[in-house]
């Protein structure tokens, strides 16, 4: 089976449909390893961003 980084990407989340053909064409170049990259950042990301959201959430029902 061939490896499909775009739906490698797609399937973590990542808005790669949203992009331009040029940075598509990019990604569709990647390796297994440089998308397992990208995919571990985006989930570090989105753990951070989630947090964030909930605290600020928290801070304006406490006020």
């Amino acid at each position: 089976m061939d490896f499909n980084p775009l739906a490698s990407l797609r399937q973590a989340g990542n808005p790669v449909d949203l992009m331009s053909d040029a940075q598509r064409d990019v990604l569709a170049q990647l390796t297994e390893d440089e998308v397992a990259v990208l995919n571990s950042v985006k989930q570090r990301l989105d753990a951070v961003s989630d947090a964030e959201v909930e605290g600020h959430s928290t801070a304006i029902k406490l006020a």
